[in-house]
């Protein structure tokens, strides 16, 4: 493979001092505005290194006093790729060509007309209907077969990507409105099925003209006459290369001389071992142990290992006798240890004769006749003639904080009479894990003498040897058993080991004086520069001297940018159609941001596309609200989908 010479490279970068007396800034100022001027963004090192240098054509230096021819490719062609588009009456693509230089020696080996027409366009593929409509579609993917020849591979929509409709059910005169960006979309993937099954293919630039797109290429990766080059294996197996760097270092004289040097073999080093493991303990939990009966209840019993129920009152029949008017009160005292544990409590049912009041911790909850809720007797005779029967249902939740409770039950009775209150409690009884991570390992990352050498996750090795293996441990999920209670969790991991190598001695190597250095910046100010230097006799002597940066200028607060629309019909489509049609305003906006450009006058213009309109003029714009509620928008929007395996 032919090189570039290393004087004509450096002679690119380098630019001649002018004749006349100037001072070090002003030529270093001078030969910054001319550098800039050649690689001051992405399209400028294009346009005057990238696609000069891959189309073998000359490239000049910074001043433009020189040029030089480079060889950096193989071989190269004017023409790697040509595709022309003519859309049909329908609106889709009717005949698409497309013209191909396989082995860049200057002329087509193969010329490719697509037997069906393209009613879509997606970033791999194309999309074939009925002429005219989004009826009986096909969707096929670009690809290279095994003779290097491109085909077009049928495959179902879902492995096609980004794509949309074009012809008429979509719209009117969409591939000749939009001819740039779809010649563009189809020789993108038209280039990417090239470049994939051949990494030696480089594009150094597209070029459009009317209804055809052409491509600049060359071979640069390799000068191999087999496109499977052992260099992109490494791209599928990363850690190969750390195999293949040892076996290249062990034959490589240079690597051995420096190993066995005194810089390579003078420390000591250990090997230090240490685990990050994830420690989970499960405490089973009793009912006893969020809310606990103390005393007054008549009967406390579980009617299930979650739920409770307590029971006070007098319920068998006239079991109370109440003259003409007496009041008894009953109480129930419990405990509650654990109130988030302790799901509901309720005053599911009660019956009483003749009246009834309920109170916690002595705040009125209930009271039935409603009116009687004073603490003396009722305000009405006391004598009801019957047994009154509720369900209320009641949560009395809230009044049970932490803590010790009294529930007391006041009944009054007019002759003889009963009372009866039952109260259900619903426990949240399961396990309560504890988790906690210990890392032995801290230490070690910590210090600046030790660098992490293997590390495995959950029997994944993702580090040897102080190189990631590329590998990433799949989330795991383990049974935790303790006493009765268990529990499954799933977590991105519960183990990890790792061996630190650790330099303990510097050996034969001296540490570098940094003294001078500590001195000058110490006792130097923005306008004095000292410095300290070591004397014959062993003594240091100091020295100062007036010290002025140079003006640095003034730079703008940021790149000036407008922002423009442009008015587009959605014409995405997927597996259900196209996404428009299943709009009520299919027709949308485009948003565009342009660099803005110094005008002859000295303004700045916004260099705004063709149908555009100017939303925000040239400045410093901030729109990182309006992205952060798009991308908002779409994460909540794919957060709702649910892909199902059967129709629904």
């Amino acid at each position: 493979m032919k090189r570039c010479s290393l004087a004509l490279l450096t002679a690119a970068f380098a630019m001649p001092l002018p004749a006349s007396a100037q001072t070090i800034e002003e030529r270093a100022r001078a030969a910054a505005e001319a550098s800039r001027e050649k690689t001051s963004d992405s399209e400028a090192i294009q346009e005057n290194y990238l696609t000069p240098g891959l189309a073998g054509q000359a490239i000049s230096t910074v001043d433009n006093s020189q040029t030089f021819n480079p060889n950096i490719a193989c071989q190269k062609t004017a023409t790697l790729l040509e595709l022309i588009a003519q859309p049909a009456s329908t609106g889709d693509i009717g005949t698409l060509r497309i013209s191909r230089d396989k082995n860049l020696d200057g002329a087509v080996d193969q010329t490719l007309t697509l037997p069906v027409p393209v009613s879509g366009i997606c970033a791999n593929g194309v999309v074939s209907c009925q002429p005219g409509t989004w009826n009986l579609c096909k969707s096929f993917k670009w690809d290279v077969a095994s003779g290097g020849d491109l085909k077009l591979t049928e495959v179902g929509l879902t492995d096609l990507a980004g794509c949309y409709c074009v012809n008429n059910s979509c719209g009117s005169n969409l591939v000749w409105g939009n001819m740039a960006s779809v010649l563009k979309d189809l020789g993108g993937g038209v280039i990417g099925a090239l470049t994939t099954a051949d990494p030696r293919v480089g594009v150094a630039q597209a070029v459009i003209d009317g209804p055809a797109i052409r491509y600049t290429g060359a071979q640069s990766t390799a000068c191999s006459t087999d496109p499977s080059l052992p260099q992109t294996a490494y791209r599928a197996s990363p850690a190969a290369i750390q195999g293949d760097a040892a076996s290249a270092a062990a034959s490589n004289s240079v690597f051995q001389a420096l190993k066995g040097s005194p810089a390579g073999m003078g420390k000591a080093e250990q090997v230090r071992s240490c685990t990050i493991t994830r420690e989970v303990s499960l405490n089973a939990t009793k009912a006893e142990d969020v809310i606990a009966h103390v005393g007054g209840a008549y009967a406390t019993y579980a009617p299930s290992p979650d739920r409770l129920t307590f029971q006070m009152g007098s319920p068998r029949d006239d079991s109370l006798r109440g003259g003409s008017c007496r009041i008894f009160e009953f109480q129930m005292r419990l405990r509650v240890d654990d109130p988030d544990r302790l799901l509901q409590f309720r005053l599911s049912q009660y019956f009483f004769d003749d009246w009834i009041q309920l109170r916690i911790d002595g705040e009125l909850v209930l009271s039935n006749p409603a009116n009687w809720t004073g603490s003396g007797l009722p305000p009405a005779k006391c004598e009801r003639g019957r047994t009154w029967y509720a369900y209320p249902n009641l949560d009395l939740k809230p009044w049970l904080t932490e803590g010790e409770h009294v529930i007391s039950m006041r009944v009054a009775v007019g002759g003889e009479g009963e009372a009866f209150a039952q109260f259900d409690a619903l426990l949240d009884m399961s396990c309560n894990p504890t988790e906690r991570i210990v890392d032995l390992c801290a230490g070690y990352a910590g210090d600046a003498n030790c660098t992490l050498h293997d590390e495995t996750v959950d029997g994944v090795e993702i580090f040897r040897n102080g190189v990631a293996t590329g590998l990433t441990p799949l989330p795991q999920t383990r049974l935790f058993e303790g006493g009765a209670c268990s529990l499954s969790l799933t977590r991105d991991w519960f183990g990890r080991q790792r061996r630190y190598r650790c330099m303990v001695d510097t050996g034969s190597m001296p540490e570098p004086d940094l003294s001078r250095g500590a001195y000058i910046i110490d006792h130097s100010t923005e306008t004095m520069l000292a410095d300290r230097v070591k004397t014959a006799d062993g003594g240091h002597a100091t020295s100062s001297r007036p010290f002025a940066l140079p003006d640095r200028g003034s730079v703008p607060a940021c790149e000036p940018v407008c922002k423009t629309r442009a008015p587009t019909r959605n014409t995405a489509a997927a597996l259900d159609g196209v996404v428009g049609a299943k709009q009520n305003a299919p027709t949308g906006w485009d948003t565009f941001y342009h660099a803005c450009k110094t005008g002859s006058a000295g303004g700045d213009i916004c260099p705004a596309g063709p149908g555009e309109e100017i939303v925000s003029a040239c400045g410093c714009l901030d729109d990182f609200p309006e992205a952060v509620v798009m991308m908002q928008t779409v994460r909540l929007g794919g957060a709702d989908l649910v892909c199902t395996g059967e129709v629904r």
